[in-house]
Formats: structure tokens, sequence, C-alpha cells
């Protein structure tokens, strides 16, 4: 296959959520017979509700400034499917992809039909196949490892990673991980294993208790994000650690909240230590250079931010209090499963104009349902709704002044169809 068929084909085998059946079987078969590909490099595996992706980030441009030869998984992509996979900081080339997808799809064809696999391995299975052979035959020292949802059953965790991080723990996705945060938990840490090292950034006291019984249940004595401290000072910013002291003028990475993620992410590079060389100022250009699209991302007069749970949004309403937008412009989407009452509590009392839409997606809400979350807010509040996303774009440019911000959120498929458009 070339590119453009490895990427239908992946996309013909359902949306990556609606069509998971969560489960290890079927990937650890897949990888067995591909190699076990996963066995040839260190790998560390970020789980949590919100901050996976950040972290990743983050101690992936500080393994690039320590010159580790480091791939990064995560998911999902804005535009491209290979923005999934990257090493040593660069999107992993059209050509590559499709080499490493189409022999996933040989051998997951070869193993349906001798009855091996119950089923034909999901969207998301095969592209966590894709990445970690991409990462053996590119010879990478460490892979880093987004985790798609939760953790127990999710396909990453079928490369057993010698080094584990749990970021915050939150609400969602609740109809596959439980009702409770202490269920939610419960499925997250299950990353956790015999031997493992272990990061664990601030936890709410539901979730952080169920953590704490899992790292005794193992023996493990977790380095905890809380117990680095901050400081706030003309120069910018100073971490301390119990081992070291870093500091930057600013984050890469924008708003508040990645100062918790900024933590994980030394406790990592400094748990690293015993593998490479990863020196403090590694650590510092790392932490001041890290890059993650779609998350509080400038691109002019655009903002997009894929908040799309009710910490994000909490997240992001605390950026649009801080920073200086000007008049604002909201252009929203989100998907039917989420807590979308809650998240647009937090947001839509903050735009002057709210651009409703729906991205084109199986799960997305008509904007006009999503109409029925604007009710009340606001006496003062334009309400639009149209399901085009390109539409939306038009409406915001228009009714949006010329010192005033676009802000596209709720959904990263939202974000990423946004980006495809004005990039375009």
């Amino acid at each position: 296959m070339n590119f453009h068929e490895s990427e239908s084909y992946l996309l013909s085998l359902g949306n990556e959520v609606a069509a998971m059946k969560l489960g290890l079987e079927n990937i650890r078969t897949l990888l067995s017979e591909l190699g076990a590909p996963q066995n040839e490099y260190l790998k560390v595996q970020v789980a949590g509700t919100n901050g996976k992706g950040s972290v990743c980030a983050f101690l992936g441009a500080i393994c690039t400034k320590a010159s580790i030869n480091n791939g990064v998984f995560t998911s999902p992509h804005l535009v491209s499917v290979t923005e999934r996979i990257r090493i040593n900081g660069v999107d992993i080339t059209e050509h590559e992809f499709a080499a490493c997808a189409s022999e996933v799809r040989d051998v997951s064809d070869r193993l349906l039909e001798q009855g091996l696999i119950e089923h034909r391995p999901t969207f998301f299975e095969q592209i966590t196949a894709i990445a970690l052979l991409a990462f053996a035959r590119s010879g990478v020292e460490l892979a880093i490892l987004e985790t798609g949802l939760g953790g127990r059953l999710d396909a990453t965790t079928a490369a057993k990673a010698e080094i584990a991080a749990i970021t915050q723990i939150d609400f969602d996705h609740q109809e596959y991980l439980g009702q409770t945060l202490t269920e939610i938990a419960s499925e997250k840490a299950a990353i956790i294993h015999d031997g493992s090292s272990v990061v664990v950034g601030g936890q709410n006291h539901e979730a952080g208790s169920l953590v704490r019984k899992r790292l005794a249940q193992l023996g493990i004595e977790a380095r905890l994000g809380d117990d680095v401290a901050v400081e706030f000072n003309g120069a910018g910013i100073r971490f301390e650690t119990a081992r070291d002291q870093y500091r930057v003028d600013r984050l890469g990475l924008a708003g508040g909240h990645q100062i918790e993620n900024a933590k994980v992410a030394i406790l990592l590079a400094e748990t690293l230590q015993r593998h490479f060389p990863i020196s403090r100022i590694n650590i510092n250009d790392g932490l001041r250079d890290a890059r993650h699209p779609g998350r509080l991302e400038r691109q002019g007069r655009f903002l997009f931010d894929g908040a799309h749970n009710p910490a994000g949004a909490a997240a992001l309403r605390t950026y649009l209090n801080e920073a200086a937008v000007g008049p604002l412009s909201m252009i929203f989407a989100a998907m039917r499963e989420k807590d979308i009452a809650t998240v647009a509590k937090y947001l839509f009392p903050k735009a002057t104009n709210l651009i409703l839409t729906s991205p084109d997606n199986p799960r997305a809400m008509p904007a006009d349902e999503l109409a029925e979350f604007a009710a009340g807010v606001s006496d003062e509040l334009r309400v639009y709704a149209t399901n085009s996303v390109r539409d939306a774009i038009e409406i915001a440019q228009k009714v949006t002044p010329g010192d005033g911000t676009i802000l596209i959120t709720g959904s990263l498929y939202l974000v990423g169809e946004a980006k495809k458009i004005l990039n375009n």
C-alpha cells in the first residue's frame, strides 16, 4: 500500500473510539507475529485523563535535546495520521508509515485467516502496532507512549513499558471506564506492573487513594509531582526536586495547568537518567521548546484548544481569564458522549459570539442539538449554528472585530478539521 491507500484502509476499520474493542489478546498476538518490536527499546507509558499528550511532548523534547534517539506515540492526530508517530521530534514520513502499515495489515489478515485472533485488529490496535514497529525499524532507544483510553485494556499497555506515569485523573469516557473516579483511576493505574518505575502527578483524594493502593499492592515507591516545588519570579519559573533545580523563562506549552505536566516530565527525565545522560540544561531546554499542536496553540487570530472534558474546559477557562484575548468568538463542537453541559458551563459565558458546529465524525453532536446547551447563558450572547465547519469559520471571521480572538474548541476532531481548512 502507498500512504493514501494505507490511510484509507485504516479509516475503513471504523472510528477509533466507536469501533474499538478493549482488550490485549489481539494486540499481543499481533505484536508477537511482528517479532515483538516493543522489546527492542526502553518504554515510558503515560496514562491519565488530561495532560498525557503534554507530558509526552515535554519529555520528548527533553530527550531530543539530550540526543536520545526517541519515538513519541500520541493520539488523536489533527491533520495527518503521521502526526501520531514522531521520531526525534519529527513526524514519520508517509513512505515509512505506509511500509509499516502494509506489514501490519498483512500480518493482521494472516492471523485472522488462520483463526489465531478473534477479530480484525481495530484502527487503534493497528496504529499502535505501526508505531511500535516504526520505532524498532528506526533504531530508537526510547519510546514514549501516550495511552489511548483508560490503561488496563488499552493497546499501548501490551508494550509493557518499564516506566509508567499517571497524570491528573478526572471524569471522561465513563461509558468505558466506570462512573466513579475510583473506577476510572483503577483502569488507568493498571498500567503499573511489578517492576515498574512510576511517576504520579497531582491527584484529588479519591483517585489518589486508588493509585496509592495499587502502588502498595506492588510494593512500589513512586515519585510524586506534589513533591516538586515551584517558584515564580521575574526570571521565570524554578522547579526544585529532591535531586536538582531547573529554571525556564517560560514553558513551551501555554497555560497554568502545564506546570503540573512539567513536574511529571521532569521526574520522568530524572528517572531516565539511570539509562541515558540527561543534563539539567537538556531538561531546561526541553521544557522551554516543547510543542503540542491543538492545545492552546496560536495561529494568527485563531486559538486552538481541544478542551473536550470538564477538567480541560476548566483549564481553558482559567487561561481565558488570565490572557489578553480581546472580544472572543468561540467555535464549538463536541462528541455526543461527552459531558457537554459542564463544558458549556465553563466556556460559553466567556464568548461574545458562539458558533456551534459539527465536524465530520459519526460521534459528533449536530449543531442544533448543541444549541440547547447555550440557552440561558446570557441575553448578550449571539449564537449561530451550522453543521459545516467551513461555514462556522466564515461566520466567526465576519462577526469578530479586528482585536478579537477566534477560539476553536470542544473537540480535537473540530480542531483538526478547522486546521485543514485554514491551512489549505
